[in-house]
């Protein structure tokens, strides 16, 4: 980052951009988006995901292996994923795995395929090909996968809890907030920090939304458990005290949760505590965002908004670009070893976002490159507008207007 008074030399053959008072961010790394194509192109895909990523300074995105059919949980489905993201990459693109009840046999060559890790849920997940896996299966797939250094990222809630909690119906935000208690997600991540060291295992909580767990992250990390952490741009800019009645926009599991919570998780990230954040893009149709909280489909549509969401929440909590930088692009790389994304330095791959912090701009879901215009955030009005996104120099997006697809498929780089 610099200013416009700052001094400037550059190579022989060296192109200079003058950014007048704009801020030179690298580009933004989403290591949690769900693009679901093949299989469920109506609710997002790879050209219409990619091109809602280049507008909003995010150059490098990871998809996760479900809502797509089939799923990424063998190497033939993600040889098939590949195929369909190559024709209609805008930024550069890596793949989880998934890691499911029966497909221990399956783990390792989709890491040698170049996957950047493995997914697993804990409660189910939404979809019937992607089903969770119990305590014993989990304990054999993460065996398996710290057998060959690999990463484990968890969608970390207990069953059991849930499954004891008042079921969600009907269109009051608060019962279905009580149907997904903070303690389904403290114990679930307790179960990874006793499991993690006993198979010398890497592990990453998915979308932290509770703050009662940091503690105990805090605690296993100070004794030596490899342990990283996400939280995503929703539940740091939105609460459960806002949420109306039968706005199921905001349906998303685990769920927002009170201001109080919001409080804690900006401390957890200030402090440290908290290694990243990303989207958690979970789109779909409109029609399945009914206005029942117990039928309603549960994900936040974010690719194109995290950015200026998060930055306008951070300017407020009194944070700077830096540090905007530190959990939306250096964070989210450091686990899956993208050593060539996430910062500015000799070494990386050119990829900026080029952000004028003080602008303002009222978000028109019209205005999106999802496939479906839902969103929590329309209406509201965000600081920060996107000027371009670069991709290895080359601009991919101007103005919210992105290039033709340039991207490319990424695979491991590096073991972290």
């Amino acid at each position: 980052m610099r200013s416009r008074s700052a001094p400037v030399t550059a190579g022989d053959g060296a192109r200079v951009e003058d950014l007048g008072d704009d801020v030179l961010l690298p580009g933004l790394v989403d290591t949690h988006v769900h693009v679901n194509d093949p299989g469920r192109t109506a609710w997002e895909g790879f050209a219409s995901a990619s091109r809602a990523a280049a507008a909003c300074g995010v150059t490098t995105l990871v998809d996760m292996p479900l809502n797509s059919i089939s799923p990424t949980t063998t190497v033939a489905a993600l040889e098939a994923k590949r195929a369909v993201a190559r024709r209609s990459a805008h930024v550069d693109i890596g793949f989880w795995g998934g890691a499911v009840p029966g497909n221990v046999p399956d783990l390792r060559p989709l890491h040698n395929a170049g996957v950047l890790g493995f997914k697993a849920f804990l409660p189910p997940s939404g979809v019937d090909e992607f089903p969770p896996l119990a305590p014993d299966r989990l304990e054999t797939a993460l065996r398996e996968i710290a057998g060959f250094g690999g990463l484990l990222i968890v969608h970390a809630e207990d069953p059991r809890l849930i499954d004891g909690a008042p079921p969600p119906t009907g269109p009051r935000y608060a019962d279905f907030l009580a149907s997904r208690p903070r303690a389904a997600e403290h114990e679930a991540i307790a179960r990874l920090i006793a499991l993690a060291p006993a198979l010398d295992a890497r592990v990453h909580v998915l979308h932290l939304s509770s703050a009662d767990a940091l503690p105990l992250i805090a605690e296993a990390r100070r004794e030596g458990v490899r342990i990283t952490v996400e939280t995503c741009p929703h539940f740091l800019t939105l609460t459960a005290e806002e949420v109306p009645d039968s706005a199921t926009e905001f349906t998303c599991c685990p769920p927002i949760r009170e201001a109080a919570d919001q409080d804690a998780l900006w401390a957890g990230l200030a402090a440290g505590e908290i290694d990243c954040v990303v989207s958690d893009h979970s789109p779909c149709t409109a029609d399945l965002k009914v206005g029942d909280f117990g039928r309603a489909w549960g994900g936040i549509s974010s690719l194109q908004l995290g950015l200026p969401a998060v930055w306008t929440a951070a300017r407020r909590r009194g944070h700077t670009p830096h540090d905007v930088a530190r959990w939306m692009s250096t964070g989210p790389a450091a686990p899956v070893g993208l050593d060539r994304k996430g910062a500015i330095e000799a070494g990386r791959d050119a990829d900026f976002a080029v952000l004028a912090p003080d602008e303002t701009f009222t978000v028109d879901p019209a205005a999106l490159h999802h496939r479906n215009q839902v969103t929590a955030y329309a209406g509201r009005t965000l600081h920060g507008v996107v000027r371009s996104t670069w991709l290895r120099g080359r601009k991919i997006a101007d103005h919210g207007a992105p290039t033709e697809p340039t991207g490319r498929l990424m695979e491991r780089q590096a073991r972290p």
